[in-house]
C-alpha cells in the first residue's frame, strides 16, 4: 500500500521520537529501563602485522575511524587477528604521521618489525607448541620467535586499543578470530575487563592502561585450534581451561599440566574438535555470558564440516553453540570480507581437501557477495529463524591488505577498508553518554536490532511490526513515525505494541499486523573512487555512475515459526550439498538445513514507496497482513540491481552466483567494461583521489579477454550492492512459542 504522508504527521512523529528518546520505558520482559539509542556503525573482523595483515593497529585504527582522511570512519571498531601465534610487532608504525606520545615511530622499525628485533627474544613468553601439547621449551630460548596470541593481546595490543581510544574520542577493543577446533574462524571477543575512553599514564616504560583484556587472552590460550602452548600464561597467569559442569576424567584430550583440552589428531579430529569448540562456548556462557559474543567467520568458506579435520561448519553446528550459550552465540558472518578479492570473499569451487575430494565452499561462491546460508531464500539462516532462534546476520570487511595496491590506494584487487564498503548498523544504547562501552556495543550484537548495508547502498533504517492500527490513517500515522525514526538513527517505535528487529510482537490469533519500513537511500557520493556508469546495469539499459547508487528495490522475506529442533532427530543435522553451483536446486538441501515456509511477502520499488514529502533520500512503505493465524518472522532484503539483470540477478531478484565476475577464472567473465579512462594512472604510483571516469587497468590482465575489460575485483564489488536486515517475530498468542527472542 502507497501512503501518503503529510508534514504534519512528520512533525508530531519527530517530536513523539524525541520525546520517547529524552526518558526512559520499560520493555517487557526486561527489569531494567530501555535506554535511549542509535544505531551506530562497526567492524569486528580485520587484521594488522601481529596476525597476516599488512598495517599497523595505529594505521588501521585510524584508516577505520577517522571522518576527514578516510570519510568512512566507523563509529566503533574491534580489532581482531588470527588466533595462535604471529611473529611482528603490529604495534610499530609506519611513519611519523602515525606517531604518538605513547607510541612514537622509530625510523628503520615499521610493523613488520620482528618481537626478537623489537622488544627482544627473552620478552617472548610461553612454550613453543606441539600439537598434544607436550613441548617444555621456552619461545624465549629461540633466536626469531612467534608470539603467542593471548601474550599478544594481554600485553601489547590491548595497551594500543584503550590508548588510541582515549585519544581519538571513538570506542576501541580487541577481539579475536579465533582458529576454531573441528572448524575454520570464528569472530569473537570477551570484553570482561576491557574499557574505552580511559586514559592511563605515558612514563618512560611506555602507556600503562586502566583496564585490561586478561579474559579475552585467556579464552585465545584456552580454546584457539592455532594455540599448542602448555604454560598456562606463565606463572602470573596460571591459568585453568576447565569449564563448571564439565568432566573431563577419563578425556585423552585433557591436558592436566596444560590445564586445557588438545584433541587428538587423525581419524575423529574434527569431531573432538567441534566438542572442544562447545566448551569454548560453554565457558563464555558460564563465566561472561553477556560480556562475550561468538560469530562464526566466512562461515561457508571452508566447505562442509569434516568429523576428521578443521573445515566448515554445518547447520548443526551453529545449533549447537546456540545450545550451549544463547546469548553468545548469536549470529554468523554469512556477508564475508574480501569483496575485491579475484574470489569475491575467497569462496570458490574445489577451495578445500577433505579426505583426498576437492570440495566447494558451501555454494561454491557467494552470491551478490553474500554466502549461501545468508542468501538463499529458505536455506540455512532460514532453518534456524524458523526455529524461533536468536541467530542474526552480520558483515565484516576481513581487512588485511590491497592486493596489487598499496595500502592507501583507493583502488584494490583484495580488501575494502573496515567502513569503506560494508558495515553493520547495530542499535546502541547509552542514554547520551560521551563514548560507547564495550559493553554497550556487545549488547547490541546480542540484541539483533542490527543490519547490514554494502556500498552505502542505505544509510537509515527503521522496520517495525504492530497490533492494534486502525484504518489508513492509523497506518499513515505508524509510517510518519518509522520516518521519524529513521531520521533521528533510533529505533523508538510508534507504540508499545510494535516491535523491530531482534525482538517478538505478541498478537491474538486473527489480529492484523500492520508493518512499517522507512529507510535513507543517501543522495550524493558512497565511496566508490569510481565515477563512470555501472556496467551491469548498463547491460539493462540502465545509468547510474558507481559512486551514486540507487535501491531499485526490496524485498519483505517471511517464514514460519515452529520451534526448536531437538538435538539427535533427522532435522537437527544435515550438511549443504557440495554440488549447489551445479544444481541450485532446493529438493537436494536436507530437511535439516531448509525452511520450505519461507519465502517473499512484498517486493517495494519506487512505484511502491513514498518519497513526496522528503527530498533528503528519505523513503517510507506501510502495508498490512490480515488475520494472522501462525507464528512466523519477517526479514527484509534490498539490492541496487531489478530482477533480470544478467549474470548478477535472476527473475524474481534473488542474486545469482557471483563467479561470472570472479577474475580467478578469467574464462567465466562475463561482463564487459567499456568506460574509457580520460586519465591513466600510471604504474606503480599510489591513486588517492576519488575521480575515476573509466574502467581501470586492473580489469584487462587476462588472455582469455584480451582486448576487453571485464567486471572483476573492486570494480564487481562497487556494481551489485545490497543490505540484509535482520529479523521482526510475530508469536501468536496459544500458538507456537518464539522461545529464544525477547
Amino acid at each position: 500500500m502507497r501512503v501518503t504522508i503529510t508534514r504534519s504527521q512528520i512533525a508530531l512523529a519527530v517530536a513523539t521520537v524525541l520525546s520517547a528518546a529524552s526518558m526512559t520505558a520499560a520493555t517487557a520482559g526486561e527489569s531494567t529501563p530501555k535506554l535511549t539509542g542509535t544505531y551506530a556503525t562497526g567492524d569486528f573482523h580485520n587484521h594488522t602485522t601481529c596476525s597476516d595483515g599488512s598495517i599497523s593497529m595505529e594505521k588501521l585504527i585510524k584508516k577505520s575511524t577517522d571522518k576527514q582522511d578516510t570519510p568512512w570512519g566507523l563509529d566503533w571498531f574491534v580489532q581482531a587477528g588470527h588466533g595462535g601465534s604471529g611473529n611482528r610487532n603490529c604495534t610499530l608504525v609506519e611513519d611519523a604521521s602515525l606517531s604518538t606520545p605513547a607510541y612514537p615511530y622509530v625510523e628503520g622499525r615499521g610493523p613488520t618489525t620482528t618481537w626478537a628485533n623489537s622488544i627482544g627474544a627473552a620478552a617472548v613468553k610461553g612454550n613453543t607448541g606441539s600439537s598434544d601439547g607436550s613441548s617444555t621449551t621456552a619461545l624465549a630460548s629461540q633466536a626469531n620467535p612467534s608470539m603467542w596470541r593471548w601474550q599478544s593481546i594481554q600485553e601489547i595490543q590491548y595497551p594500543v586499543a584503550e590508548y588510541l581510544s582515549g585519544r581519538r574520542n571513538v570506542p576501541v577493543f580487541m577481539g579475536l578470530e579465533s582458529v576454531v577446533a573441528g572448524h575454520e574462524h570464528t569472530s569473537m571477543s570477551v570484553i570482561s575487563g576491557q574499557v574505552t575512553g580511559a586514559q592511563g599514564a605515558v612514563g618512560a616504560a611506555g602507556y600503562v592502561p586502566v583496564g585490561d583484556a586478561t579474559a579475552l587472552s585467556k579464552w585465545s590460550y584456552c580454546f584457539d585450534r592455532g594455540d599448542t602452548d602448555n604454560s598456562r600464561g606463565g606463572a602470573a597467569n596460571n591459568w585453568d581451561c576447565s569449564v563448571p559442569k564439565s568432566d573431563y576424567t577419563g578425556n585423552p584430550d585433557w591436558k592436566p599440566a596444560a590445564a586445557k583440552l588438545f584433541p587428538a589428531s587423525g581419524v575423529g579430529n574434527g569431531e573432538r574438535g567441534h566438542l572442544k569448540t562447545v566448551e569454548a562456548v560453554k565457558w563464555m556462557g558460564s563465566y561472561h555470558p553477556h560480556g562475550s559474543y561468538y560469530v562464526p567467520a566466512h562461515i561457508e568458506r571452508a566447505g562442509p564440516f569434516n568429523p576428521d579435520g578443521n573445515n566448515g561448519f554445518n547447520i548443526e553446528h551453529l545449533r549447537n553453540f546456540n545450545n550451549a550459550a544463547p546469548t553468545v552465540a548469536v549470529g554468523m558472518e554469512t556477508q564475508p570480507g574480501h569483496g575485491a578479492s579475484d574470489n569475491r570473499g575467497e569462496y570458490s569451487p574445489d577451495r578445500n581437501s577433505i579426505g583426498g575430494v576437492r570440495v566447494d565452499s558451501v555454494g561454491g561462491t557467494t552470491y551478490g557477495g553474500t554466502g549461501v546460508y545468508g542468501a538463499q531464500i529458505g536455506g540455512v539462516w532460514d532453518a534456524l529463524l524458523g526455529e524461533g532462534r536468536n541467530f542474526w546476520f552480520f558483515a565484516s570487511s576481513d581487512w588485511h591488505n590491497r592486493g596489487s595496491f598499496a595500502p592507501d590506494d583507493r583502488r584494490t584487487t583484495q580488501d575494502f577498508y573496515p567502513g569503506e564498503y560494508q558495515r553493520d548498523f547495530i542499535m546502541v544504547r547509552n542514554n547520551g553518554k560521551k563514548m560507547l562501552s564495550p559493553q554497550e556495543i556487545v549488547d547490541g550484537i546480542r540484541s539483533g536490532n542490527s543490519w547490514t548495508a554494502s556500498g552505502q547502498l542505505i544509510d537509515r533504517l527503521a522496520f517495525f511490526a504492530c497490533t492494534g492500527v486502525k484504518g489508513e490513517s492509523g497506518e499513515q500515522d505508524v509510517a510518519a513515525q518509522a520516518l521519524a525514526a529513521a531520521k533521528s538513527a533510533t529505533d523508538w517505535a510508534p507504540s508499545a505494541n510494535c516491535a523491530t528487529m531482534g525482538q517478538k510482537l505478541k498478537v491474538s490469533e486473527g489480529e492484523d499486523v500492520v508493518v512499517a519500513i522507512a529507510f535513507r537511500d543517501p543522495t550524493g557520493t558512497n565511496f566508490s573512487p569510481y565515477t563512470f556508469a555501472n556496467p551491469s546495469l548498463a547491460q539493462v539499459g540502465i545509468t547510474q555512475p558507481l559512486n551514486k547508487p540507487e535501491l531499485s528495490h526490496f524485498d519483505v522475506i517471511g517464514g514460519d515459526v515452529t520451534g526448536f529442533v531437538k538435538p539427535g532427530t533427522a532435522a537437527f543435522a544435515g550438511a549443504w550439498p557440495d554440488n549447489w553451483i551445479d544444481n541450485q536446486d532446493m529438493s537436494t538441501v536436507p530437511a535439516a538445513a531448509k525452511n520450505t515456509s519461507a519465502r517473499v511477502l512484498r517486493t517495494f520499488g519506487a512505484d511502491k514507496w513514498s518519497s513526496e514529502d522528503d527530498s533528503s533520500g528519505f523513503k517510507t512503505v506501510v502495508f498490512r497482513i490480515p488475520a494472522v493465524k501462525a507464528s512466523q518472522y519477517l526479514r527484509l532484503r534490498g539490492s541496487n540491481l531489478p530482477a533480470s539483470v544478467p549474470y548478477e540477478t535472476d527473475a524474481s531478484g534473488n542474486p545469482l552466483a557471483d563467479i561470472y565476475t570472479n577474475a580467478s577464472d578469467a574464462s567465466k567473465l562475463t561482463i564487459p567494461c567499456t568506460a574509457k579512462l580520460s586519465t591513466s594512472i600510471p604504474a606503480g604510483s599510489v591513486y588517492t583521489g576519488t575521480e575515476i571516469n573509466g574502467c581501470p587497468d586492473h580489469l584487462a590482465r587476462f588472455p582469455a579477454v584480451t582486448g576487453q575489460q571485464m567486471v572483476s575485483y573492486d570494480v564487481a564489488a562497487w556494481s551489485d550492492l545490497w543490505f540484509y536486515s535482520n529479523p521482526v517475530f510475530i508469536e501468536v498468542k496459544g500458538g507456537q512459542v518464539v522461545a529464544g527472542v525477547k
